[in-house]
């Protein structure tokens, strides 16, 4: 693939809600630029972008995909991102390294959920935005409609340089407000021809209003304008450019990628508008804690990072990049500032869905990929030897959703580590922990969805089986009253035996205070070596759990007499003597069940308020207060038992129409009513 000046470059990133038409687009962009020779379908699995198994069962993107296309001179590399909530993490990556966001919207459902959350992480990254409104061909179809949600949800920086010609069925071209002329596709292919007569005067109006909006942000301009004079295409380009590299002015173009109509113009817009990296300035890196501005210069020293991580059973690892600086080429050695380890990057390749075409050399702002960089993950810089910058991470969502998982057969276990190491470094958005209190491998995603999918690519890539069990509840015991008892530990083997005695009192501490052990022995009853092994028995049953099993807090030890053998005596009688104590006077204390709460804050659409503050009622949460916040949506605080939480993030979806947004962290611990206590410990004398 021929290498394109940093200039020439444009990294367009499509991203919106799932079903808008974004992979579809792709696939039109690539035709209408001889990149393919067909148009291929979401539905029968034959696009370019959605290359995985599981895209072609669901008929979705589950991953982002990148393919490289040349459009008047210019490359474009043109990410495809995942529309579905579950698959956000991609989006996040994909946005980290884009120079322009192309927002996909369908003009028949409007502004959707998908839509909304990937332009407030676009406006935090601060990425310049356009607006494709598609799907004008199809019935209850409204650019007017869409334009006006547009503008309200995003402000008056959304500025159409496109109107349909035609509506619904009947729509067949658009008129260019800039040129004031229209292209009609009759024929399949762009025909410019005048404004149809009944879009004339709406066309003026607000081409008018266009070049108002233009030229107030020109000094030189505006007077020009003022004066009479009328600015010409060029200008007016120009200064919309400038304002879209700043993140002030969102156009909004439109068509239909099935048509494919107007795809072209997107591409024509996308050269002529989009900011190049180098429009992009400076990239701020890090040298330890300092600062550091990195120029898009492709002359500079050479510096990448690393956004995705593709883990192909047969090639190995795929690490793809931005050059952030300099010139990557075939046979660079770059350290990764990370880990240290030094990378040899042999070959340098292009993807292309799941393909990759070699490249002599990628330059500053390029996308590019290498095989094998073993050392390597997604998030990771890689950077000349000697020069240990990085680059910030890829900031994604916490986690709403776990599942327990565990190897269906030895051979499968001793598979299932390497597995989710690789299938982690393909998508940092998962999240594996080992839970030692509750013996479990924890897997945790975005959803259902998420989580579901990742099993399936850990069958097919990986060869391993896993058994999904619930995530189980970290419970708790503690005492509610005061209790005494005497531990004995007498063993006679022959020769030396094994004897020690432990009087203790427990008494039940404050919630949250853990555990206190106080030494009450007068007189030598218990020689002073010995008594740290009662406090270790003690504390080692604690944790092995109390009356029902679970590990016991909150609870004062008074260790008050013992006796002792001047020859059977030894630590381990006494810590044998400090288990049987405690495990008695537990028995005796009126122990209770303790669960763990979750402070939780919920955001979502006013409407919507109501029936979650009632789902959370349902659930045993005491709300702590409401707050009304940006775009007409409130946030929700509440205090819930962390057990009623297992399957929020599903169940918050379908209360608010996927709208529902939250995050969750532990906050304490408090007693489980006794009816519920009563089940929890049937459950666990059953485990």
């Amino acid at each position: 693939m021929k290498v394109y000046p940093s200039e020439k470059i444009r990294n367009v990133a499509l991203v919106g809600h799932s079903g808008s038409g974004k992979t579809t687009l792709a696939e039109a962009l690539l035709y209408r630029a001889g990149a393919i020779d067909r148009l291929g379908s979401v539905e029968a699995g034959t696009t370019v972008m959605d290359f995985d198994p599981e895209e072609h069962a669901k008929g979705m993107s589950l991953s982002l995909a990148i393919a490289p296309f040349e459009w008047r001179g210019h490359k474009i590399n043109l990410i495809d991102t995942p529309g579905y909530p579950d698959f956000v993490g991609d989006v996040h990556a994909a946005l980290r390294v884009a120079d322009l966001a192309v927002f996909v919207v369908d003009a028949v459902e409007g502004i959707q959920v998908q839509t909304e959350y990937a332009w407030e992480v676009a406006r935090d990254l601060g990425v310049p935005r356009m607006i494709f409104v598609n799907k004008l061909d199809k019935e209850r179809a409204s650019f007017d409609r869409v334009l006006d949600e547009l503008r309200d949800r995003f402000g008056q920086g959304v500025a159409p340089i496109e109107l349909p010609v035609g509506e619904q069925a009947a729509f067949h071209g658009v008129a260019d407000l800039f040129r004031d002329t229209a292209y009609v596709y009759d024929s399949g292919r762009a025909e410019e021809v005048p404004i149809p007569e009944e879009l004339a005067e709406r066309e003026h109006e607000v081409h008018d209003n266009l070049v108002e909006g233009i030229v107030v942000a020109d000094d030189e301009l505006l007077e020009r304008y003022l004066e009479g004079d009328t600015p010409s295409v060029e200008e007016l380009e120009r200064v919309m450019a400038r304002g879209i590299a700043e993140a002030k002015v969102f156009p909004v173009v439109c068509g239909s990628a099935t048509g494919p109509i107007a795809v072209d113009r997107l591409a024509d817009f996308v050269v002529e508008l989009g900011p190049s990296p180098l429009d992009r300035g400076p990239t701020i890196a890090y040298a330890g804690d300092e600062p550091v501005e990195i120029e898009p210069n492709p002359e500079g020293p050479p510096l990448a990072f690393v956004f995705k991580t593709f883990a192909d059973p047969y090639v190995g690892q795929i690490s793809v990049f931005k050059v952030v600086s300099g010139t990557v080429k075939p046979e660079t050695t770059l350290t990764n500032t990370r880990s240290g380890v030094d990378e040899k990057l042999t070959k340098i390749a292009a993807m292309v869905g799941k393909e990759t075409e070699l490249v002599d050399a990628a330059p500053a702002g390029d996308l590019a990929a290498a095989a094998k960089l073993n050392d390597t993950k997604t998030g990771d810089t890689l950077a000349p030897k000697n020069q240990p910058v990085k680059l910030p991470p890829i900031e994604r969502p916490e986690p709403v959703l776990a599942y327990a998982i565990k190897a269906k057969s030895q051979a499968d276990e001793d598979k299932l580590a390497n597995a989710l190491r690789r299938i982690l470094d393909e998508d940092p958005a998962l999240v594996v922990e080992r839970d030692d209190e509750t013996r479990q491998t924890l897997l945790k995603g975005m959803g259902d969805t998420h989580l579901t999918i990742t099993l399936e690519k850990l069958r097919r890539k990986f060869g391993v089986d896993v058994e999904v069990e619930p995530a189980r509840v970290p419970y708790r015991e503690t005492i509610t009253k005061r209790a005494e008892a005497e531990g004995k530990y007498k063993k006679q083997t022959g020769g030396h035996g094994q004897f020690g005695v432990a009087q203790i009192v427990i008494e039940p501490l404050p919630r949250g205070e853990g555990f206190e052990f106080i030494d009450e022995i007068k007189g030598g009853a218990i020689p002073r070596q010995f008594i740290p092994a009662v406090e270790k028995g003690i504390v080692e049953t604690m944790a092995d759990g109390g009356v029902v099993g679970f590990p016991v807090v909150d609870v004062r030890v008074r260790l008050v007499d013992g006796k002792y053998h001047s020859v059977d005596s030894s630590e381990m009688s006494f810590k044998m003597a400090g288990r049987l104590a405690f495990k008695a006077a537990m028995e005796q204390a009126a122990p209770i069940v303790l669960e763990p709460i979750s402070r939780i804050e919920i955001v979502v659409p006013s409407e919507y308020q109501g029936d979650v503050m009632g789902d959370l009622s349902a659930r045993r949460g005491q709300v702590q207060g409401t707050q009304a916040v940006a775009g007409g949506k409130q946030k929700i605080t509440a205090l819930v038992p962390t057990a009623e939480l297992r399957t929020y993030a599903i169940d918050l979806r379908s209360i608010t129409q996927g709208w529902g947004r939250f995050s969750a962290e532990f906050d304490h611990y408090q007693e489980l009513p006794a009816h519920l206590a009563e089940a929890v410990a049937a459950e666990a004398q059953e485990s």
